[in-house]
């Protein structure tokens, strides 16, 4: 009975430590952004005392007020002159470049990258591992496979920010009918937290190829 009680109190508590600590390490990283402005403005110097979370306050604003700034014209021309001196630079233009097609994809309202969970025969077949439609590779390397495919993301457990990128037939791919959120739960908790009322179809290549970016 003791030990009823106590994994009772675990699965209360666990899941509200780890949400504290996740939000505890947000907050912190974000309000490292004070240091930016001059000692004579930070809160420290002028209340005496450091008020947790400002940071972050700080940081929605600067890329609130940055992504006005650059719906105007003179803003668009800011961003293309930086733009322009970050390609100069070697090491920079390389590393600056790919994260800005990544994000592009990720965060544009009209990508679909991430957004939609796939079964795939992974890393065999017979073996089936969850994964997400990253969109097409692109005609350079459809022309050396023969035929369309699709760049599927299988990310790994517990850490699904590392895991392999994979060029699948979308004929050999299924559809899940659950949302990235779930699909992405399923691979954190190994295999534990099981997707609500999810159920597989045939996934429509057609469909699924005309909706991915970098056609």
């Amino acid at each position: 009975m003791l030990k009823k009680y106590l994994i009772t109190g675990l699965l209360i508590w666990v899941p509200l430590a780890v949400t504290l600590w996740v939000l505890d390490l947000i907050v912190t990283a974000m309000d490292r952004t004070l240091l930016l402005l001059p000692a004579a403005w930070q809160p420290k110097h002028l209340f005496g005392f450091d008020i947790p979370g400002l940071g972050l306050l700080l940081s929605v604003i600067v890329v609130l007020a940055t992504g006005v700034l650059t719906h105007n014209f003179i803003g668009r021309q800011l961003v293309l002159w930086w733009e322009s001196l970050l390609s100069r630079i070697p090491i920079v233009r390389s590393i600056y470049s790919s994260v800005k097609q990544v994000s592009d994809t990720m965060l544009s309202p009209k990508g679909n990258a991430f957004r939609q969970a796939v079964l795939i025969e992974f890393p065999q077949r017979g073996h089936w591992a969850i994964g997400l439609v990253v969109g097409a590779p692109g005609p350079a390397l459809t022309r050396e496979l023969g035929s369309d495919m699709l760049t599927v993301f299988v990310p790994t457990a517990p850490n699904p920010t590392s895991g392999y990128t994979v060029l699948v037939p979308p004929g050999d791919v299924k559809e899940l009918d659950i949302t990235v959120d779930d699909a992405l739960k399923f691979v954190i908790s190994l295999g534990v937290v099981t997707p609500s009322e999810g159920r597989l179809r045939s996934a429509r290549p057609a469909a699924l190829i005309s909706e991915t970016p970098g056609e």
